[in-house]
């Protein structure tokens, strides 16, 4: 497959807009698609559409909520969060006694990264497993880049992040936003999640983490778990199909507010961890985060 240079992925105005506003007009899906498709699982990613998965089906029921003309860029398929995950509060980041103001889309704070600020460059496609890359440029302070892998392997989808520096080091953070459907078509009920945090970081009064951890509340949530080990969820579209979610970190968001999605997000670490518990990434020292997704048929 022929890569595209890096020089040549400008942003237009669509991706200029979602730096001012959260909630700008967004075109949705487009530009080349990259299909992988491998047993009982198939995806699509449009590199150009923030390097988002905008299809995944498992054994043929489409599993992620789709683009419609009133979803804007953060609200449907699954998308990478990268160098910051969720809010950060502000948008401002400080580092080695500096503040650095990031575009403050969803006031007052900056969400969700920067993967929809432009489009990434397919670096390698086959038929189970394609790369991305996206370089990290202004309005990031610090140059470096982003590879972004999905692989389907062992009957599952392996999905990885890294973000490295270019040459100064920079604190970072990783993860994914996925938007669930809770009504697949041969379910019994709608979706049902499960899993066991071992904490649940307390919200503020502006919606960051505070740094404390609290018990676990009941839901609906829109809130930041944790978990001793490694994240594990599971997923449940009942009498139809189950998905296990692990990752290589502790951190995982959960919003289920929505009357047809809910989002299970694997992170790094909590929202504004790049200002509360900084991973500090350098062209040695890459942060790389891992998510496996696994799905099942009921017994």
């Amino acid at each position: 497959m022929m890569v595209t240079s890096p020089n040549a992925l400008a942003p237009d105005e669509g991706h200029l807009a979602v730096r001012r506003a959260f909630d700008a007009p967004w075109p949705g899906p487009r530009g080349e698609t990259v299909r992988l498709g491998k047993g009982d699982i198939s995806l699509v990613i449009r590199p150009s559409d923030g390097c988002r998965m905008t299809s995944l089906t498992f054994f043929g029921h489409e599993v992620l909520r789709q683009w419609t003309p009133e979803r804007r860029a953060f609200q449907y398929g699954s998308f990478p969060m990268i160098p910051w995950v969720g809010r950060m509060r502000d948008g401002r980041l400080s580092h080695l006694g500096k503040v650095h103001e990031l575009p403050v889309n969803k006031p007052p704070h900056a969400l969700h990264g920067m993967a929809c600020f432009a489009p990434w460059e397919v670096v390698e496609a086959t038929a189970d497993r394609a790369s991305f890359r996206f370089a990290l440029a202004d309005p990031w302070p610090w140059r470096g880049e982003v590879l972004q892998t999905f692989a389907i392997v062992d009957g599952g989808l392996d999905i990885a992040l890294k973000v490295a520096g270019a040459d100064t080091p920079f604190p970072a953070a990783a993860g994914w936003h996925p938007w669930f459907r809770k009504d697949v078509e041969g379910a019994s009920d709608r979706l049902k999640i499960e899993f066991a945090a071992d904490w649940q970081e307390e919200p503020g009064a502006d919606d960051v983490p505070t740094g404390r951890r609290v018990a676990v509340s009941p839901g609906p949530w829109d809130d930041c778990f944790g978990f001793d080990g490694t994240m594990r969820a599971r997923l449940i579209w009942p009498d139809l199909l189950a998905m296990e979610m692990t990752s290589t970190h502790a951190s995982m968001v959960v919003f289920d507010k929505p009357d047809d999605a809910t989002c299970v997000e694997p992170l790094s670490g909590p929202p504004n961890s790049v200002n509360s518990a900084p991973h500090l990434v350098s062209p040695d020292h890459p942060l790389e985060i891992r998510t496996r997704w696994l799905p099942s048929k009921p017994v």
